[in-house]
């Protein structure tokens, strides 16, 4: 996402209005510090990765000493 001061927002404003319209949000910034997001109405929002596999998949309790015997055999420690 781009940043961009208040006097390049005015200059560039229908460019910005466009891309936001496409799905490129952006940030208008006074002095460096961030004031508002810019964002189409339509736009796709951004997939959320974290917790997209909730309730599909069970991890085992035992995940975490899964195959440690191999593991140990591997480089010679012995089990």
């Amino acid at each position: 996402m781009i940043t961009v001061n208040i006097h390049e927002a005015k200059t560039q404003l229908s460019k910005l209005v466009d891309q936001a319209a496409k799905g490129e949000a952006f940030v208008i910034a006074k002095a460096g510090k961030p004031l508002v997001k810019v964002a189409g109405l339509d736009a796709p929002e951004a997939p959320q990765r974290l917790g997209f596999l909730a309730g599909e998949i069970a991890v085992p309790k035992d995940f975490d000493r899964m195959g440690e015997d191999e593991i140990a055999a591997l480089f010679g420690l012995g089990a």
